[in-house]
């Protein structure tokens, strides 16, 4: 979403450039050359990583042939950091002009590589506001150039039949975000539903993805839970409280000023070895940009159906909970600025390129 909306905008600014690389299908609608779509690649944690080496390898040498024989003027790397570290290393040493939107989280650990990233990279491009002065540590001036999840906020509008459209009731409504990855979903799902029962005046609803296997949300449908597709936004702008997988979901749910609970759950060998090498105090977006608690976070063991429902039961029925929620969230809007960050960045890329 995010590198198809950077691309829409470098080419307000540059009618003529064209685009290929490797991305999902929101690129192609904007007409990038696919040469490998990510999900093949679209793996998290250091297990899942391990056992999936061969095929990212395999996707790496396509990618850097290509490269290779399509000699851009410009190399744009988004997010994946993985992937994308070992991409820009290749393409400085062949010469080419490496722009990084959405950089590695280099500051949450092995802050070292920021160094390396330094070393490769000639732009970067930072989209959340404590990054410049992680950066300036290192002797980098980088560019702040807003969150992007701004400008996709700012252009959603409500669907009027919401409830209808999806056959809900106007009981209160709990968002489950179990996440965008099979393997997130088939960690999280199943305890976000087990708290159910304790809740009969509410509606649970998941927001599906539609992109995965619908069938990895069979479980919760024979339970009687509703998953709608490809509407998390409008399920946000209606929802009471959200159960919410760490990631970006997690700062979406904030700036719709949903009280959440923020989870995550991973292999025991995956855990043990972020434990060791994690370097900032939370997890989620929301408490990291605040730099302060703002949601409760529920991580492996503390992840299960008693601490959540106590937490949901909190956030629900506790008045005074919700208000500081609501103002952590304020601070975090605030934090955030004004900047769109698809029309910032294109500038300073297409600016770059004619330098």
């Amino acid at each position: 979403m995010h590198a198809s909306n950077l691309v829409s905008a470098i080419k307000k600014s540059d009618s003529d450039a064209a685009f290929r690389g490797m991305g999902g299908e929101y690129s192609r609608a904007e007409q990038v050359d696919l040469v490998a779509h990510y999900d093949e690649v679209a793996l998290m944690g250091f297990v899942e990583v391990l056992f999936g080496f061969r095929k990212v390898l395999r996707y790496l040498k396509l990618i850097k042939r290509d490269i290779l024989e399509y000699r851009p003027d410009a190399v744009i790397l988004v997010d994946y950091g993985g992937f994308n570290m070992k991409i820009a290393k290749f393409c400085k040493e062949h010469g080419f002009d490496v722009h990084y939107y959405i950089p590695p989280k280099v500051w949450a650990w092995n802050q070292k590589r920021a160094q390396k990233l330094k070393k490769y990279v000639d732009h970067l491009y930072c989209i959340l506001p404590f990054e410049p002065a992680f950066y300036e540590k290192f002797g980098w001036e980088v560019s702040y150039v807003g969150n992007p999840l701004l400008d996709e906020i700012a252009k959603f509008t409500p669907h009027d039949f919401f409830h209808q459209k999806n056959e809900l009731s106007y009981k209160p409504m709990i968002a489950l975000l179990p996440g965008s990855r099979s393997q997130e979903v088939k960690n999280m799902l199943a305890t976000m539903t087990e708290v159910i029962p304790a809740f009969p005046n509410a509606q649970f609803i998941i927001a599906g993805v539609r992109n995965l296997d619908s069938r990895i949300y069979d479980h919760a449908s024979e339970l009687g839970v509703k998953v709608i597709f490809d509407q998390t936004y409008d399920l946000l702008y209606h929802a009471n409280a959200a159960v919410v997988t760490s990631g970006t979901a997690t700062l979406e749910t904030a700036l719709f000023r949903v009280p959440q609970v923020v989870v995550y759950k991973t292999s025991k060998l995956s855990y043990a070895i972020a434990k060791r090498l994690i370097k900032v105090p939370y997890i989620s977006l929301v408490n990291l940009i605040a730099e302060k608690e703002v949601v409760r976070e529920l991580i492996q063991a503390q992840y299960n159906k008693k601490v959540l429902r106590e937490e949901l039961n909190s956030i629900l029925g506790n008045l005074q909970k919700k208000s500081a929620i609501l103002d952590g969230y304020k601070l975090i809007r605030e934090k955030l600025g004004d900047k769109k960050a698809s029309s910032e960045t294109a500038k300073l890329i297409v600016e770059s390129l004619k330098k």
